[in-house]
């Protein structure tokens, strides 16, 4: 079987992110789509949750994310969520697109990028 992907798309949270102090004062609304690749092969003849990614622990783990913490870039904050994902869930690989809502003329600003789990 190959690979298959679970997918969190446009989930909110609220974070401190921005390059100036005055924008990182409050947490703002951001949207997070998060794709993780996943071996699917035993979930579906055992049709049990340890056998696959839970993604509700994924985004709880998420939401909670931002407590305590902020960032200049989202580009970084991706990294960082990437990293976090990668490391506690172990998927194949994931991808991260961050949403941003600070230019008033567009829709939002996004970065996303993927990282594969690094070979034990």
């Amino acid at each position: 079987m190959k690979p298959g992907k679970i997918s969190i798309v446009d989930l909110e949270v609220f974070y401190r992110v921005g390059v100036p102090d005055a924008e990182r004062a409050r947490p703002q609304r951001l949207l997070l789509t998060v794709e993780l690749e996943s071996d699917f092969a035993a979930a579906a003849k055992s049709d049990g949750i340890t056998d696959t990614i839970n993604y509700y622990a994924v985004t709880q783990r998420l939401l909670k994310l931002g407590e305590g913490r902020e960032w200049k870039l989202i580009e970084k904050l991706a990294a960082d969520i990437a990293d976090l994902v990668l490391s506690e869930f172990k998927p194949l690989a994931v991808s991260v697109e961050v949403k941003k809502f600070i230019i008033p003329e567009a829709r939002h600003v996004s970065v996303s990028l993927t990282k594969t789990c690094p070979i034990s």
